[in-house]
């Protein structure tokens, strides 16, 4: 199990980048940018799971990306996790602003560009973040913030990694948003609730059919998902399945809920409330809620929720990367 002490040797002795290999850098340049250089996309695999939010990724799943992803995830190169979690924030950024900003698609009643006039306390503010990724909301006020739900690890493979790497990503993802001014924390809130086969070498059937009813919401998650709009996060989309399974137990859990958030649920998808899903990492312990009887460690960015803003509603959808032939390429 790697430790802090592990992170340090990292960051202070030669090394050799994860994605490519060039010496004395974690993440050499060239790989940071294929991590976060292009703007963010709208991914949808084929065929596309039913229930499957709306989807944003950073980038393609291929070359250094692939590399990267799987040095942090399999080999504890946690030193990737803040590169990560940038990645990731650009794609949660794409899907608010198109939600916030135009309406994105399939926003609904209540979603859309009055929004950002009822997040702000009606003055329309908004705050223009770095980077080059638009506008988004700015302090969400009385809405409450964006909350990250990552999709969970079995607890056998987060054992035999020494770590969490989606809610890792998630973290560093909830602090990169702070910092440009829209309140995000983590609430990890999802469980394995029975085991599931490897999902490799399955295809997209079989894998749907693998995870259906495997996700729930821990004791204690439904109220957490009350104070802010949801969006569910992962590091890496394929087939669409796990999203797709965690959008559904989101809304199993919050459909009995009082509140817009709640209402708002329990017809799922297909009412016109905009769904979505993300995947990104800042220091664990920090602007984390978890439900199940553990640690709830707040952001510092509480708040009631608002008439007409739903809380537990999942919002939007982003993942660190996808496959390359999820990304949309001229489709209506």
């Amino acid at each position: 199990m790697r430790g802090w002490w592990q992170d340090l040797t990292d960051l202070v002795l030669p090394t050799e980048c994860e994605g490519c290999g060039r010496p004395r850098r974690v993440l050499c340049a060239q790989c940071r940018a294929a991590l976060s250089g292009a703007a963010p996309g709208r991914v949808r695999p084929v065929p596309e799971p039913p229930g499957l939010p709306v989807v944003h990724a950073a980038a393609r799943y291929a070359d250094e990306v692939r590399a990267v992803l799987l040095a942090h995830k399999e080999r504890g190169a946690l030193a990737l996790a803040a590169p990560l979690g940038a990645a990731l924030a650009g794609a949660v950024r794409e899907g608010l602003r198109g939600e916030w900003e135009t309406g994105g698609a399939g926003s609904g009643p209540g979603v859309g560009e009055s929004a950002v006039s009822r997040v702000s306390g009606g003055r329309g503010a908004v705050s223009r973040v770095s980077g080059g990724q638009g506008v988004v909301p700015g302090p969400v006020g009385g809405a409450g913030p964006v909350l990250l739900v990552p999709v969970p690890s079995g607890r056998g493979a987060v054992r035999a990694r020494g770590h969490d790497p989606v809610r890792r990503i998630a973290l560093a993802a909830a602090g990169e948003l702070r910092r440009a001014g829209t309140p995000a924390r983590v609430v990890a809130v999802l469980r394995q609730r029975r085991a599931v086969a490897d999902q490799s070498g399955l295809n997209s059937r079989q894998r749907l059919d693998n995870l259906a009813g495997a996700l729930a919401v821990a004791a204690g998650g439904a109220r957490l998902l009350r104070a802010g709009p949801v969006v569910l996060v992962d590091d890496l989309m394929t087939t669409g399945a796990s999203l797709a399974e965690a959008a559904r137990a989101v809304r199993a859990a919050t459909a009995g809920e009082a509140g817009g958030y709640g209402r708002a649920l329990r017809s799922g998808a297909s009412d016109g409330v905009a769904t979505a899903v993300c995947g990104t990492a800042t220091r664990e312990g920090t602007g984390e809620r978890r439900a199940g009887g553990m640690a709830d460690a707040g952001s510092g960015v509480p708040g009631p929720v608002r008439a007409g803003v739903r809380a537990g509603d999942v919002i939007r959808a982003a993942v660190v990367a996808a496959s390359p032939d999820s990304f949309e390429i001229n489709r209506n």
